[in-house]
């Protein structure tokens, strides 16, 4: 005789992961249903935006069979760890402040890991209300100049600025710590962002910090995912040439160096060094690119099975 225990493990139900705890996860079906959820073994391969089939175990528990195709990944990097941050999405908004003090290394680190994973950008400037956003306002023109897409906005006071870049997709939002993204968040989706806290306050350390990712609905077709902050983007998952490719003002110049397999550091006859002189290439960007490169060279003598 099959128990009702029995007949629940055998229901195998598509859904999709809408926060990622770290070693459970929930997932939203189609019907709205939500479920907390395990992965088998030791694999912690599934993250926020994944296409998941649930086998269910409970009522309100599941344990995930497989994780679906992605069309794309997000996800840091540094010499102990990678972290997925979202998969599936179609943009992601990098979110700065004047204060604390706008960091153009996190930004560059951020804008490179979304050009490797050929996801759009939109460069959200924060606290537009503070008398320092006209000087950070400023420090992100050469970005516009390039092709990024830069908006203004105070989250604490008005946040439609922002509102039409994410219509008809999903957004993932990225910041330091301290720049407004939960202030961003709440103004967005605030009775989902209730709701969804009382699911995951006891793997809360703070009511108002995130620590995982979560995927938040604004409409039928609009969501985001939220992030956690943090205060380094790693990238040592990219190699030389993904990294050099993901400087998008680069791109005219690639292949075309003297040498085949010039690192565009200080080589002669290298055309990107020659296009940062004649105004092409910003020297902030290029010695950002050669800082990171150099780095980038180091640890992986240190640790060489990695270029294996």
């Amino acid at each position: 005789m099959t128990t009702r225990r029995e007949r629940s493990e055998s229901v195998v139900v598509e859904g999709r992961v809408i926060a990622d705890f770290g070693r459970e996860f929930l997932v939203e079906f189609a019907d709205r249903r939500q479920v907390v959820c395990s992965r088998k073994g030791k694999r912690q391969d599934a993250t926020c935006g994944d296409f998941v089939e649930v086998r269910m175990t409970g009522a309100a528990q599941g344990s995930i069979e497989r994780v679906g195709t992605r069309r794309n990944l997000l996800f840091r990097s540094d010499q102990w760890k990678e972290k997925m941050l979202a998969a599936n999405v179609d943009q992601v908004v990098i979110l700065v402040a004047p204060k604390p003090a706008l960091s153009e290394a996190f930004l560059n680190l951020s804008l490179v890991a979304c050009e490797a994973a050929r996801l759009p950008v939109v460069i959200a400037l924060n606290k537009a209300d503070l008398p320092e956003y006209a000087e950070a306002r400023a420090r992100l023109g050469p970005y516009e100049k390039i092709g990024y897409t830069l908006i203004s906005m105070s989250a604490k006071i008005d946040v439609s600025p922002l509102l039409p870049q994410l219509e008809n997709k999903l957004t993932l939002l990225v910041g330091q710590s301290g720049v407004g993204k939960s202030k961003t968040v709440n103004a967005l989706v605030l009775s989902d962002v209730a709701r969804v806290g009382e699911l995951t306050a006891s793997r809360e350390s703070g009511a108002h910090t995130t620590t995982f990712s979560r995927f938040y609905r604004l409409d039928r077709d609009t969501a985001i995912i939220d992030t956690p902050g943090f205060q380094s983007f790693g990238l040592f998952h990219l190699t030389e040439d993904q990294i050099g490719e993901a400087m998008r003002e680069f791109r005219p110049f690639l292949g075309t160096c003297k040498f085949n397999d010039c690192a565009h550091l200080n080589e002669p006859g290298c055309q990107v060094i020659e296009g940062s002189r004649r105004g092409k290439i910003s020297p902030e960007r290029l010695s950002f690119y050669q800082v990171l490169i150099e780095q980038h060279r180091d640890l992986h003598e240190q640790h060489p099975e990695w270029s294996k």
